[in-house]
């Protein structure tokens, strides 16, 4: 019996006895030129992507760029609706200015959410107005079990996806926008000033053999997910794997995937397009707080480092990175503006904009 097939039996089994994405990691792993489905697991769960979000957030930019409406060196604003989103952020004041070029590297190496909600309102008008452009997206990609809620990835119960519709995204970047490739394949950002290079979340760039993209998140409802892809001898494949308790589980458990893709033909293998849905737990998203943020499973996190708090990464694939992460300069084109004593400074003035429910803040976690 091959392999593909014994995986495909699997998924099956599983699915009909009932398996919920509650004791599984959803995960697949796609050949992004033949569109091959290599392996999945639950790959039609409902769960929140958090950070990668910011995939369709990016998507979306591309095809701004594409239609004219935009162009790299284009002004993205630090508005006050963006600046007070949570952390991970880069903490720009309002009115601040950036290039298109300079937010992508930002949103997607940093995963600053503050970045991120800039962008939307300066590619889509307002915020709102951009989400609607990502869910339109999203349908026409055929990507039926997701809803995107902000531009970001904070958690909120309508913003939503699954694995499989995460790979259809991801290969739909690869194939329609590869001159753009680059972003995700950024290992660091320097934001210069003598601040510290910031080094991209993705553990496999530069330690996995090949890796060349593409996003990594988490919130506490979400666990940590990631999207990871390689390239070689002209092969990328992609794997999406969601609800990991670990940053180090979520890269090793991706690694696996790749590698294992890259020793399988994918001949009689379903593709994307085909591959039906299944699983039993298709329309409410299973929520990790209460077993990833507690205070065990901090400290159970904290466990899995050395003496000097890096990450020990269990995986034949992934090795020790002996260099500095290659940086990408960032910066401002224009620094917030300085009100004159007793004038009023109109970046600080909100703008009403309809918000999506969010949770308090108190209640959110970093995205990355």
């Amino acid at each position: 019996m091959s392999r593909l097939l014994t995986i495909w039996m699997m998924a099956v089994m599983f699915a009909g006895a009932g398996m919920t994405a509650a004791s599984a990691t959803p995960s697949i792993a796609v050949d992004v030129g033949t569109g091959k489905v290599l392996s999945h697991e639950d790959a039609f769960a409902r769960w929140y992507p958090a950070s990668l979000t910011k995939l369709m957030t990016a998507y979306v930019a591309f095809r701004a760029l594409a239609n004219g409406q935009v162009t790299l060196n284009s002004p993205v604003r630090m508005t006050l609706n963006a600046s007070k989103e949570p952390p991970s952020k880069m903490g720009y004041k309002p009115g601040s200015v950036m290039t298109l070029n300079t937010a992508l590297n930002i949103m997607l190496v940093k995963s600053a959410n503050d970045v991120a909600v800039a962008v939307g309102e300066a590619i889509g008008g307002s915020e709102a107005a951009f989400v609607q452009r990502m869910n339109a997206e999203a349908q026409r990609l055929g990507m039926f079990g997701s809803h995107f809620a902000n531009p970001n990835g904070l958690h909120d119960p309508n913003n939503y996806s699954t694995a499989r519709d995460l790979a259809v995204l991801a290969v739909q970047i690869r194939r329609e926008f590869p001159q753009y490739a680059h972003y995700f394949a950024t290992e660091a950002i320097d934001p210069g000033k003598g601040k510290k290079i910031q080094a991209n979340y993705n553990i496999l760039l530069g330690r996995f053999d090949g890796a060349d993209g593409m996003k990594t998140g988490f919130v506490c409802a979400s666990g940590f997910n990631l999207i990871g892809s390689a390239t070689r001898n002209g092969r990328t494949i992609v794997a999406v794997v969601l609800g990991e308790s670990r940053q180090e589980t979520r890269a090793a458990k991706a690694a696996q995937l790749i590698a294992e893709g890259f020793r399988i033909g994918g001949k009689g293998a379903p593709t994307l397009a085909t591959l039906r849905p299944y699983g039993a737990n298709l329309a409410e998203a299973t929520n990790l707080r209460a077993a990833l943020c507690n205070q065990q499973a901090l400290a159970d996190r904290w466990d899995g480092r050395d003496v000097e708090g890096k990450l020990k990464i269990n995986s034949p694939y992934i090795y020790a990175m002996t260099r500095e992460p290659r940086a990408v300069p960032v910066g401002l084109i224009a620094a917030a503006p300085v009100a004159k004593p007793g004038s009023i400074d109109i970046s600080q003035v909100p703008i009403p904009l309809p918000r999506p429910n969010r949770l308090p803040a108190s209640t959110q976690a970093a995205v990355n």
